[in-house]
């Protein structure tokens, strides 16, 4: 786990494989124990999803909520345990709630994994799958979906941009006073089964709808922001528009 803070209040944590982001106030805010969450790794993150937490100095109770960029697992995997233990409202967007409790399901199969698991690096990420317990994740059956009012009354007053094509209900979340966005899936730094480092699709395998994907990244173009916080990779300090420029299918 490797914890940065790649703009004011923004606590963006690379997990093994998967990534998620501590929010916090502004400096000026009165509740500096304020902060949310943004995605939560994968169900055997929980540990370090904790550490992070109590490494700024925050208690995992005073979340004011999860939010949920996807729902797959490797984004999910402390959602169920945040909801029972500390009441913490799970929220994502509507298109995707039925994902996140669990109702419906868009991910890669294993027929798709096996069908490349003679690479090497697939065979080593699939590993890692099982010994992260994706396998026993359990849904947020709890979860609720998000509207703009909700959104604004969080710490950094986050904004849902919907995404389609990794999932139906996929976004990116900015955080307008950071000149951040949490992007998810929608495009990567990194992946475990990639070569590349740099603003890229993830393996055309992953997403629900590949075309419609890469479509819906390129349409950030016209955002302002230049601090990228991916699902997968390090940070990014670049504008969205050049990250953007350099994706490819």
């Amino acid at each position: 786990m490797k914890i940065s803070e790649p703009a004011p209040g923004v606590h963006f944590v690379e997990g093994p494989a998967s990534n998620w982001v501590i929010l916090r106030d502004a400096p000026a805010s009165a509740d500096r124990s304020a902060f949310l969450l943004i995605d939560s790794g994968y169900p055997a993150d929980r540990d370090l999803v904790l550490e992070s937490i109590t490494g700024l100095g925050l208690e995992p109770a005073d979340a004011k909520a999860m939010l949920i960029t996807h729902g797959h697992v490797d984004h999910t995997g402390s959602a169920a345990y945040f909801s029972r233990t500390f009441g913490t409202p799970i929220l994502c967007s509507p298109e995707e709630l039925a994902h996140v409790q669990g109702k419906e399901k868009h991910q890669v199969t294993i027929g798709q994994v096996l069908a490349r698991a003679w690479r090497p690096r697939v065979f080593r990420w699939l590993l890692h799958v099982i010994q992260a317990k994706a396998l026993q994740a359990e849904p947020a059956t709890r979860a609720e979906a998000w509207d703009e009012d909700r959104l604004r009354s969080l710490p950094g007053q986050p904004e849902a941009i919907l995404l389609p094509g990794h999932t139906p209900g996929n976004v990116a979340l900015l955080i307008p006073g950071a000149q951040a966005i949490a992007v998810g899936d929608t495009f990567a730094s990194g992946h475990p089964i990639s070569s590349k480092s740099g603003p890229q699709m993830l393996h055309r395998m992953y997403h629900s709808d590949p075309e419609t994907a890469l479509a819906a990244a390129r349409s950030l173009s016209k955002i302002q922001a230049n601090v990228i916080l991916p699902g997968h990779g390090p940070a990014l300090r670049m504008s969205l528009a050049e990250a953007v420029a350099a994706l490819r299918t």
